[in-house]
């Protein structure tokens, strides 16, 4: 069952936003997401939030700059997501154009697993650094900082994950880190190593490093900043905004990285079209592609890549990847939905899914996949180590996954051997032999905590367009603006009139649409069934550009007959 609510619209707000001269369809959209000033949708990076009131900043970027003047070596060491492909690229990039000798190691997830671990030090070690800084990990690593002190290399971490009970003992820059009153928690790995390099780079002004030199411009990497920002699904508030909206432009005038200019060239997307959809959808999953099945050095050096020719064969190898890894998914993705067709999953709060010859690369997308379609929280496992077993797990609106796991962790000690995460996405390691037992725990948690009212799939709408409002020129203007998590991208429901339908691709519709006299295009993805003559759907607009012409065109993502 899917339930339909409009988006509440604030009268007073709405009304403002107008009268600051916003046209009324997007003075309502804005509205409704907590707009109340035009202000908040000026995306000028003048209105960046300062980095002074991040705890430890002004101290990290002395010890960086001190680094820099002794000619110490620092060594990144990244996760093997795109948030921390892209935080690693804009550290190596950044810090060398600040003068620091720099060089980066990315654990492979299936050997070492996540985050500074002793054994990833003792890696590290060999490339003999003064100092280790962590992109986009490290809160958690209490056990590797020790061994990293303990001989004799200073760790410097830069995180976005929530922290527990016991900080390393490291100087940290962490938004989420307790006593750090920086207003904005949302910043990703790359946000927070973008801000340490402003930072850094205000220092050396201070200490005269520019007197002989031109200051590097650290917006040039707004691009990579975007694209870990958006990939990484942190909430877009204005200040990611900001960041995301300025890295859009560098891409669509052309002025972005050689690798992500072949990371768009290879998904068959057109840079100077660029959108926060193409980050999210088509750009991050290749880029993710490295770390799931193989190794994140390869995206990295995509990212990295100085020429075009070398970025191109780097991009080519990720799409590969890709398509592997879409292949691996969909036949997980049968696979589990061909156990679930054994149970109701309508009486379950939750999934739990094991198989001994799945991938741990993919879990979390298919977790993701069994959620959408299910609405219940799952998680999905896969081989680990010798008896264990890792999974990733994705969850619903209402209920927290990481509290979840922690209620579990707290009412069955030593089940769970290990968890992190947090509201909406998480990951565990638990013993093989007691998947079992995990299973029917975590769906007693799930049924202290949730209801029918939580388990039913609501779809928030933007409501109604009118006809002069289904036009080329509204969709273009939607298309221009930063959606994205916690910002919702604007979809309406209406009832159409089907002028026309065809399969297309055998497993498509291509539909002609009418509304109050005006007629366009529409897709129904993935269905062959024919339409009724009158439908109620819920829909987002597109500008469609096909040889050359551009058309609006309807993507409907939900239906029901009338009434």
């Amino acid at each position: 069952m899917t339930r339909i609510v409009t988006r509440p619209v604030p009268a007073d707000p709405a009304r403002q936003l107008h009268q600051q001269g916003i046209a009324p369809l997007m003075a309502r959209l804005y509205a409704a997401r907590g707009i109340a000033d035009a202000a908040e949708v000026d995306y000028g990076l003048k209105g960046l939030l300062p980095y002074h009131s991040l705890k430890n900043i002004q101290p990290m970027a002395a010890r960086l700059a001190d680094a820099i003047a002794a000619r110490q070596r620092l060594l990144v060491v990244a996760d093997y997501d795109a948030d921390g492909a892209t935080a690693c690229a804009v550290a190596v990039k950044g810090l060398a154009a600040l003068g620091a000798v720099i060089d980066f190691i990315v654990p492979n997830r299936f050997e070492y697993g996540y985050g500074l671990t002793p054994e990833i030090v003792e890696l590290a070690a060999q490339s003999r650094p003064d100092i280790i800084v962590t992109v986009d990990n490290g809160i958690a690593s209490v056990a590797g900082v020790e061994a990293a002190n303990a001989r004799g290399i200073e760790v410097l971490v830069t995180d976005h994950h929530l922290p527990g009970d016991t900080l390393p003992a490291a100087l940290i820059v962490n938004p989420n880190q307790p006593g750090c009153e920086f207003p904005s928690k949302n910043l990703a790995g790359v946000g927070v190593m973008f801000y340490v390099l402003m930072a850094l780079r205000a220092e050396l002004r201070a200490r005269g490093a520019f007197q002989q030199q031109a200051e590097p411009n650290l917006g040039e990497l707004l691009d990579l900043v975007a694209l870990g920002t958006v990939a990484d699904v942190v909430k877009l508030d204005r200040n990611n905004r900001i960041l995301v909206d300025n890295g859009l432009r560098r891409m669509r005038a052309g002025r972005m990285a050689p690798g992500i200019a072949a990371l768009f060239r290879v998904a068959g997307r057109a840079a100077h079209k660029a959108n926060a959809f193409d980050l999210g959808f088509t750009v991050g999953p290749r880029l993710n592609a490295a770390g799931r099945l193989d190794d994140m050095s390869l995206g990295i050096a995509c990212l990295l890549a100085g020429d075009e020719t070398q970025a191109l064969t780097l991009a080519q190898e990720l799409d590969r990847l890709n398509r592997e890894r879409r292949s691996i998914e969909h036949g997980m993705q049968d696979e589990a939905l061909a156990v679930l067709s054994g149970i109701d999953a309508e009486q379950r709060y939750t999934l739990s899914l094991y198989r001994d010859d799945w991938h741990q690369g993919v879990v979390g997308i298919v977790a993701s996949r069994l959620k959408e379609k299910y609405h219940r929280p799952a998680i999905v496992f896969a081989p680990g180590d010798e008896g264990e077993i890792k999974g990733s797990g994705r969850s619903i609106p209402g209920f927290h996954l990481r509290d979840a796991l922690d209620l579990v962790y707290k009412r069955h000690p030593q089940l769970i051997l290990k968890f992190g995460g947090h509201a909406m996405a998480a990951g565990l390691t638990i013993a093989e032999a007691r998947f079992d037992e995990f299973a029917a725990a975590f769906e007693s948690v799930a049924r202290q905590l949730l209801d029918s009212n939580t388990l039913t799939r609501t779809l928030e709408t933007d409501g109604p367009l009118s006809g002069r409002e289904l036009s080329l020129a509204v969709a273009e203007t939607l298309a221009a603006e930063v959606w994205g998590q916690g910002f919702a991208a604007p979809t309406f429901h209406d009832d159409f009139h089907i002028v026309s339908q065809r399969v297309v691709g055998d497993k498509h519709l291509k539909l002609r649409l009418e509304k109050d006299g005006v007629q366009c295009d529409g897709m129904l993805f993935n269905q062959v069934e024919w339409l009724p003559q009158t439908i109620n759907a819920v829909y987002q607009l597109a500008a469609n550009e096909w040889q050359g012409r551009k058309e609006l065109q309807i993507y409907i993502q939900h239906w029901r007959q009338p009434g």
